[in-house]
């Protein structure tokens, strides 16, 4: 795995933690920033053919 594949897979994993945490909190407008960056992070890997699992729970 090259380094950008690594590097986003880690972002898309550390966004989907901190929207986690955003809802749980019901801090609203966090979860709405949060979700879109994983928005933007899963088209950019779907640009590139980064393949990114299902999220985990």
């Amino acid at each position: 795995m090259d380094a950008f594949t690594a590097g986003l897979l880690h972002r898309i994993r550390t966004t989907q933690s901190d929207l986690t945490r955003a809802r749980e909190t019901g801090d609203d407008f966090l979860a709405d920033v949060e979700q879109a960056e994983l928005d933007d992070l899963h088209r950019l890997a779907a640009e590139h053919g980064v393949e990114v699992g299902a999220p985990r729970a």
